[in-house]
């Protein structure tokens, strides 16, 4: 009996009655209802979200306008923003309500804004800066994984708010930014007028400071000058008084001369008449005379002496009359000059009194003149030297001025000069300064594309694990009958194997028509299904060859290891180690690998090693099926003679 023939009696055996070949149909399809159906279920869970009931409470007090701050209230603004949004089903409750909905399963979790919730986001610019909070509450005998969900939703609320009041603040310091600019170049522009009057007055300084060491100079030259015209005029002064002082006498004594001279001149006139007389009378006149000049004061030894002179002239006394006419006139002449003299020197004792006077006030003038003077010299000294400390200063301001300008010009330089719309793209950008380009080589549509190849894979295992319950998986007759151990392994494997293929082509195509799953390679994909139901047909048909209805069993049991370390939920690397390690040796992670490659468009080298450890797989398993099968047609057991417990 050939391979076809031994297949082909296991055909007629499975459809011999309407039960058998329902129950045929039905285990042909346990892939397609469990892939099918729980893909189906969970093909887009994340689209559901806005079915998911969440409570939002809203207790913000919000703050008060004040001098640094708008007045805002961030919870009112975020509550609309969620209620407009429609991730979730939100419904707007009060705090009571919330947990009331909560604890009865009314709401999967609940959403709190406190009523600090405006105030700790503006905090940050008063003395006590605090974090907002933003309460979640879950309740996981609701469902755990909806308390997951929640945390995944505050966190997106947590960031669009830090998002939102980052580039408030953002903007703010912009704009500070942009006005604390405009002022610096304000203060450039004064800085600059500062620097440029700055270098006109060290110009200044120095003009001055040159004047100041001129007038100090000069000064000093006068107070010299006073002091030598005070010392003159102290001379002046001491000469004037003396002069005034002699010329005093000079007019006494000219005075005196005048009243001699005045008197001498009545005596001359008198003479020249006694003379004239004394022609006649000159005994009388001797006598006269006599008595005259004594009566004048003249001692008796002049008045002798004249009296001798005359004595001899008596006779000449005639000639001598003319003489003493002549000389009379002369007295008078002399007199009448004495008086002038004593008059002129009594202007000049007058104009030397007052000399002496204009002396004294010229001393005391230039005395007070000298003294100004050595003041003024003193003063024009400090004053030069003010003005070099003026000119050092203003040298320094000018120096300072200069940096001032400077620094501020690059400040001004340092800050950008920014528009409006700029600071706000910028506020926008430092609120949120990464964004994800997300790139995928290969890319699942949606979750249940996702979850697919794990599915589809675990799903071709449990039909092939089904069909071995009404599959025989060696007929004993043909064992006994044949004795050929590669046909009947073959048989028994290609049963199954090919029911399930069918199982397989139908989960593809509801896979592929009815959820809408994309496939990057279908004919790919469906050969990985196939292949897969082959070796796994092939792994439990040899299990059942050698341990019967225990063969059974520990199909189940490597169902369940394949579960946990296929890596198709979460990535195989977080699986303990001795589960890590059989990720690498059982066929079910190569399976859902190699769909994904096939199904994402990812690398096709990848599936070619995949292909490998499951033919590797096939064939191993088929090599110990007919192993055991050889066995069989050698010696039989009373286990092989005893019904098996399960098929």
């Amino acid at each position: 009996m050939k391979i076809p023939a031994l297949i082909s009696a296991e055909f007629r055996r499975l459809t011999a009655t309407r039960m058998s070949v329902i129950a045929l149909i039905a285990l042909t399809l346990v892939p397609v209802l469990y892939g099918g159906l729980y893909l189906w279920a969970n093909q887009d869970p994340y689209g559901k979200f806005e079915d998911v009931p969440v409570a939002l409470v809203d207790l913000d007090a919000g703050v008060p306008a004040s001098a640094n701050q708008d007045a805002a209230d961030y919870g009112a603004q975020v509550a609309d923003q969620l209620l407009d949004g429609g991730a979730f089903d939100w419904q707007l409750l009060g705090a009571d309500a919330a947990a009331e909905a909560l604890r009865n399963g009314d709401v999967d979790f609940t959403v709190t804004l406190p009523a600090d919730f405006s105030a700790a986001l503006t905090s940050a610019g008063g003395d006590d800066p605090h974090q907002a909070t933003i309460v979640l509450s879950t309740n996981d005998a609701n469902n755990y994984l909806a308390s997951s969900i929640g945390s995944q939703a505050v966190e997106k609320i947590r960031r669009s708010v830090a998002e939102l009041v980052g580039e408030e603040a953002a903007g703010r310091l912009l704009d500070g930014i942009a006005d604390i600019r405009a002022q610096l170049v304000t203060a450039t522009d004064g800085a600059t007028k500062l620097a440029d009057g700055a270098d006109d007055a060290v110009a200044g300084a120095t003009t001055l400071a040159d004047g100041t060491g001129e007038l100090s100079k000069g000064a000093e030259t006068a107070a010299t000058g006073a002091q030598t015209l005070a010392d003159g005029a102290g001379t002046l002064a001491s000469g004037s008084a003396r002069v005034a002082s002699g010329a005093a006498r000079v007019a006494d004594g000219a005075q005196q001369v005048a009243d001699g001279t005045a008197t001498l001149a009545g005596y001359a006139d008198r003479a020249g008449d006694a003379v004239d007389r004394a022609v006649g009378l000159l005994p009388d006149a001797r006598a006269d005379i006599e008595r005259a000049l004594t009566e004048h004061g003249l001692s008796a030894s002049e008045v002798a002496a004249v009296l001798a002179e005359l004595d001899p002239l008596g006779d000449a006394l005639a000639t001598g009359a003319d003489r003493v006419d002549a000389a009379v006139g002369k007295v008078d002449a002399l007199a009448a000059g004495a008086a002038q003299v004593s008059d002129g020197a009594d202007q000049v004792a007058s104009g030397s009194a007052q000399v002496s006077n204009g002396a004294d006030e010229l001393a005391d003038g230039a005395g007070r003149l000298a003294s100004g003077t050595s003041e003024l010299s003193d003063g024009a000294t400090r004053l030069d030297a003010g003005a070099e400390r003026l000119r050092a200063g203003l040298g320094t301001l000018a120096s300072g001025a200069d940096e001032l300008r400077a620094g501020l010009a690059d400040g001004v330089a340092a800050l950008p000069d920014a528009s409006a719309d700029l600071r706000a793209a910028q506020a926008e950008t430092i609120a949120d300064p990464v964004a994800v380009d997300s790139s995928s080589t290969a890319h699942a549509s949606d979750y249940g594309a996702g979850l697919a190849p794990f599915f589809a894979a675990l799903a071709a295992w449990i039909g092939i694990y089904a069909l071995f319950l009404i599959v025989k998986p060696v007929s004993r007759r043909a064992v006994t009958a044949l004795r050929s151990p590669v046909r009947i392994a073959l048989a028994g494997w290609l049963t199954p194997a090919l029911l399930g293929a069918v199982g397989m082509v139908v989960l593809f195509g509801v896979l592929s028509l009815a959820l809408g799953f994309g496939f990057a390679h279908p004919l790919g994909t469906l050969g990985i299904l196939v292949l897969a139901s082959f070796t796994y047909a092939a792994i439990i048909l040899a299990l059942n060859v050698w341990l019967g209805s225990v063969g059974q069993f520990v199909g189940l049991v490597l169902m369940v290891l394949q579960l946990v370390t296929a890596g198709g939920t979460f990535p195989w690397q977080t699986l303990p180690g001795p589960l890590a390690a059989l990720h690498h040796v059982l066929p079910m992670g190569y399976v859902v690998d190699a769909m994904r490659q096939l199904m994402y468009g990812g690398a096709l080298d990848r599936v070619a090693g995949d292909v490998a450890v499951l033919l590797l797989w096939l064939g191993a398993a088929l090599g110990v099926a007919i192993a055991g099968v050889a066995r069989m047609t050698h010696r039989r057991t009373l286990r092989d003679l005893q019904p098996s417990l399960i098929g």
